[in-house]
């Protein structure tokens, strides 16, 4: 049996510097807030916080005073920075430079004037931060069906949230494009981050190599369900699970390799996990006698693999 975790998945840029500021605060001190979870997968957020992370919400923040707070890799509006201030709450920013640099050109563009249109998820964190910076007045649009209900006798900027479907944003740009009406008009941005529009691409040729695909994935994470879908396009037998508890070793039967991936808020240290849980089970149901057999066929050191914390 060959198992096999794919080297490109996991932690992206961002998040893996935000846990990184993360922990070297709580290496200093026994707590820390965060805004929000730092990263949309159950199982990381419950490791940090038996380091002592906390995580509030916007609605907690007026009962928050002289302390720290964190700001996640998904950026915020700029009242949250004001109302920080107020509250005498020190920020550690870990806001992704691409999101950051996204923010300033958005807040550009709404003070030259115009129509600012976004392309991404209704109510997402970095989205909410995005449109923050246009004093609530930029349209969100989540699909063509969204864009076809614009003002194009409008001037329209249109930008996109740096996790999106870079086949998406073509498609709607390709559309306003052929239907802005004369007089109006039109500028798109791609600012879609490369490091996460790459994976697509890669996941789909890792997911059809193998047999059976488990993609380990947080049910909260917008990348994770875009991921897994282009996995399934190209691998029916592709399960997702955000738990080694939840592996139904039924999907195993009868095949020869299982390709183990997951989304920019999948820590490798738990794709890890559920690699040694097959193995460990596999192993368990080998014939007496076999176990020698059973080991050789283990790929156990295909990829370089993070340590587990």
């Amino acid at each position: 049996m060959l198992i096999e975790i794919d080297e490109g998945s996991g932690f992206c840029f961002g998040v893996t510097t935000a846990i990184k500021k993360a922990e070297e605060e709580l290496a200093k001190s026994d707590s820390l807030y965060c805004l929000g979870d730092i990263v949309h997968n159950g199982r990381e957020v419950e490791r940090l916080k038996r380091m002592g992370l906390m995580t509030v919400e916007h609605a907690d923040l007026q009962s928050l005073h002289d302390t720290k707070m964190l700001l996640r890799a998904h950026g915020e509006p700029p009242q949250t920075y004001l109302t920080a201030k107020s509250q005498n709450i020190s920020l550690i920013d870990a806001t992704c430079p691409v999101v950051l640099n996204l923010q300033k050109r958005i807040r550009k563009a709404y003070e030259a004037g115009g129509q600012i249109v976004i392309y991404g998820k209704n109510g997402h964190a970095e989205v909410v931060g995005l449109v923050g910076q246009t004093e609530g007045t930029a349209i969100v649009i989540e699909s063509l069906e969204d864009a076809k209900q614009l003002d194009l006798s409008r001037d329209i900027q249109l930008f996109s949230q740096t996790t999106k479907s870079l086949e998406g944003f073509r498609e709607i740009v390709g559309y306003i494009e052929a239907h802005m009406q004369e007089g109006a008009h039109f500028q798109y941005f791609d600012t879609i981050c490369r490091q996460v529009a790459n994976r697509i691409p890669n996941i789909m040729e890792f997911a059809s190599k193998h047999d059976v695909i488990l993609f380990v994935c947080g049910k909260k994470s917008s990348n994770g369900k875009v991921l897994y879908n282009q996995c399934l396009s190209v691998n029916p037998k592709t399960y997702m699970i955000d738990d080694p508890a939840e592996i139904d070793y039924s999907w195993f039967e009868g095949i020869n390799s299982i390709g183990i991936c997951g989304a920019t808020s999948t820590p490798k240290w738990l794709m890890e996990d559920c690699k040694m849980k097959i193995e460990s089970e596999l192993l368990a149901k080998a014939p007496h006698g076999s176990l020698n057999s059973q080991l050789s066929t283990f790929a156990l050191s295909l990829s370089p693999l993070a340590l587990r914390p």
